[in-house]
């Protein structure tokens, strides 16, 4: 997280500064560029931190540090180091970095809100909330021996935040891109609108149910002596709307869409329908193995991130640009 903490040290520095000390890092342009780097680094991390969860969970290290948020009351349990307690500890690591780094967002958007779009302090203040509340969940989870609901409510959290700054980044990189091509900024129709807004929230919501799924090991139990089948039966049937509804995007981004469509529309729509083919795959092969494989489970809840965040990119570049909000005389033109 350099970048994160750039942003921070020359933020503090900035009520001491000149006007003149204000060119170069401080630029609008550059302000921005370097928030969506920020922003970029952070949705790695974001799918990163849930993919090593699933990890956590897959290999029954929930408990592997007993309590929080130290390990065995250590920043680096070095003795008691072994897998599980890495993976978990690591977790906690990821976690901690990712907060910091909204911390760094929340606080540079806000100081220089005015040459930043107004939505953004107001979506990295949300992602401040989540990501408190996340660390209050993982707490939990921990303190209440993996409650299948705060297991659950952990990953929703973890989720919705991959999805609010994946919208956030590319929102920004649009709303710079709109100053040196304002034909960006044309209003997308709202059919298009409903569809990506739609196969998101199935997306999200499959998601969940595959959490609540997994936080009961409804899968292993039902293969194993046939209890919990009906959590599986409803993940298997949930599928097919959400699939289907991402895979209708790629060819609706050819028929709802002005031409030409704004940049990356249709290369996100046609990552978003790759990656809903690869997760049915990931799916079934984890069933017909019976679980035997923990890789393709951890695979099959980061493709699940990895989709998310697709859809919520989408997303934010297909909202609206309100007209003006980036002159051009004071932004730097970038590639979209």
């Amino acid at each position: 997280m350099q970048v994160a903490s750039r942003l921070l040290t020359a933020a503090s520095s900035t009520s001491a500064s000149s006007p003149d000390d204000t060119e170069g890092l401080f630029r609008p342009g550059r302000l921005a560029l370097l928030i969506e780097l920020l922003t970029a680094h952070l949705v790695v991390a974001l799918v990163a931190l849930v993919a090593v969860g699933g990890a956590t969970r897959v290999m029954e290290a929930g408990l592997a540090c007993p309590d929080w948020p130290l390990c065995y009351g250590l920043l680096l349990p070095g003795r008691q180091m072994n897998m599980q307690v890495f993976l978990e500890w690591f977790h906690r690591l990821d976690a901690f970095l990712v907060g910091l780094a909204l911390l760094a967002l929340a606080a540079l958007s806000l100081i220089r809100r005015r040459d930043l779009p107004g939505w953004l302090p107001r979506n990295a203040s949300a992602a401040l909330l989540l990501v408190a509340g996340q660390g209050a969940l993982g707490a939990l989870t921990v303190l209440q021996l993996l409650s299948a609901s705060v297991v659950t409510a952990h990953l929703t959290t973890a989720l919705l935040l991959v999805a609010l700054i994946s919208a956030s980044d590319q929102r920004l990189r649009l709303w710079r891109l709109a100053a040196s091509q304002p034909a960006v900024a044309t209003p997308l129709p709202w059919p298009w609108l409903a569809l990506v807004g739609g196969a998101a929230t199935l997306v999200l919501a499959q998601s969940v149910l595959g959490g609540l799924m997994a936080s009961r090991w409804a899968a292993d139990l039902c293969l194993s002596s046939g209890e919990g089948c009906l959590w599986l039966l409803r993940h298997r049937l949930g599928a097919t709307p959400a699939a289907l509804a991402v895979l209708a995007l790629l060819p609706a981004s050819v028929l709802l869409l002005p031409s030409p469509p704004r940049p990356g529309l249709r290369l996100l729509a046609g990552l978003a329908a790759v990656l809903v083919a690869l997760q049915v795959a990931l799916g079934v092969a984890t069933l017909r193995l019976q679980l035997s494989q923990p890789a393709l489970t951890v695979a099959h809840q980061l493709t699940a991130a990895l989709l998310i965040a697709c859809l919520a990119a989408l997303w934010g570049r297909s909202l609206p640009v309100v007209s003006g909000t980036a002159p051009s005389h004071r932004m730097q033109p970038i590639d979209g």
